[in-house]
């Protein structure tokens, strides 16, 4: 019987998981619909009123995204308000949803790795992931792994997707 060899482990295959590097720590969402008079406008007042009585401590050390869910007479300096409350608890702020607020965190961690070690290698993005990875993340990480790898491969070794071969 012919033994069975993972070629697998056995070749050049360099996995770039985009899950290594997911940021740690706890989202958070804050939609200012509800600091809204009959969640259409703004009433300065009130809603300044609303900003004063809000627990803020539930912030402390938290990824914060801040938008509002409907559509709304809304000045931009309320969104910068809210954020002026955040600021001294919030480990990072951000204006949109749940994903806006990953894909901003991605974009942080992707710009302070270091890459080289994926030159002239065949690289797998992989695309399977218990977090939740933005798309954007992955759209991000192949501009930077692309200008070094010799191939990239979207998926598992085992059923990945071909992306870029460099010629």
């Amino acid at each position: 019987m012919d033994e069975i060899v993972n070629r697998v482990s056995q070749s050049a295959l360099v996995t770039f998981d985009l899950e290594e590097h997911y940021p740690q720590g706890i989202r958070m969402h804050i939609d200012i619909k509800e600091w809204l008079f009959q969640h259409m406008v703004l009433r300065e007042k009130e809603f300044r009123g609303h900003l004063k009585e809000h627990d803020w401590s539930q912030y402390q050390d938290a990824f914060v995204s801040v938008s509002c869910s409907v559509e709304a007479i809304v000045p931009q300096w309320a969104f910068v308000l809210v954020a002026s409350h955040l600021q001294p608890l919030a480990k990072r702020v951000v204006f949109g949803t749940a994903e806006n607020l990953e894909t901003q965190l991605y974009q942080e961690v992707l710009d302070q790795l270091d890459y080289e070690y994926l030159k002239d290698k065949p690289v797998i993005l992989k695309g399977c992931s218990n977090k939740p990875v933005p798309l954007n993340a992955y759209i991000m990480a192949m501009d930077k792994i692309q200008p070094l790898a010799r191939s990239v491969m979207y998926g598992e070794a085992c059923s990945a997707v071909p992306l870029f071969k460099r010629k």
